[in-house]
């Protein structure tokens, strides 16, 4: 990509007048931004003008009228070869220019500065991975299921979680008698703080109300003139 060139000053004449300073101009009266054609608004004529040279910087010799090549007289504005002074911070007046600019763009036509992304949810972990509160039965629906849906070890030969699924499930199968005998020991501690919640006197004293229940009958909801065979209704 070639440089952009500044213009050349192809006279040294000026307009005898006091070098320009663009830290007594409107902010919007100049443009310096970098990689751009410098410019300014002529404070005679108030048309924009490029800014040439590259150290001694020149407002470019113009007419006050743009109409010249309509018949009309040429006619040298006094603020040609104007010295321009650039007295100001450019980094700090680009950055305002551009803040300027975003808050007179249209609502619709914004955009954020800086782009805020949504991280993606993390990667569920396979069911090979999962210990937590598994079962017996649990463990084996969920092997049964992988074999089920593996090819591979539809045929006999594990895959890496079908191997890691069957011995699990064989593990949970040898720990299994070992929590029965644990859950039968504290099957008595269980019914003993039952027993204090409900109260022994409350109790015996449901006992004591048993009836005896009528010749025949299973239970006091049921009678001997229930049918027990089915009725057959002929059509």
């Amino acid at each position: 990509m070639s440089r952009k060139r500044p213009g050349r000053v192809r006279t040294k004449n000026t307009n005898r007048r006091e070098a320009l300073k663009l830290s007594t101009m409107a902010p919007e009266d100049y443009n310096v931004r970098p990689g751009e054609v410098k410019s300014i608004a002529c404070p005679d004529c108030r048309t924009w003008r490029r800014i040439m040279g590259d150290t001694v910087l020149k407002i470019r010799e113009h007419c006050t009228s743009d109409r010249v090549a309509d018949g009309e007289k040429h006619v040298t504005c006094p603020g040609s070869n104007q010295l321009v002074v650039i007295d100001i911070d450019v980094r700090r007046w680009h950055a305002r220019q551009n803040r300027l600019l975003r808050d007179a763009m249209p609502q619709e036509n914004r955009r954020a500065a800086r782009q805020f992304y949504k991280p993606l949810p993390a990667s569920v972990a396979p069911v090979a991975r999962i210990h937590a509160g598994v079962t017996l039965e649990t463990a084996r629906r969920v092997y049964l299921a992988h074999v089920e849906e593996c090819v591979r070890c539809g045929t006999g030969q594990y895959c890496t979680h079908g191997g890691v699924l069957a011995h699990r499930y064989v593990l949970v199968l040898n720990e299994e008698p070992v929590r029965r005998e644990a859950r039968k020991q504290s099957a008595p501690a269980v019914r003993k703080v039952q027993w204090n919640q409900h109260g022994g006197e409350t109790v015996e004293t449901a006992n004591n109300q048993c009836r005896p229940r009528l010749d025949g009958a299973l239970s006091e909801y049921r009678g001997p003139q229930v049918p027990t065979k089915p009725l057959r209704v002929n059509a």
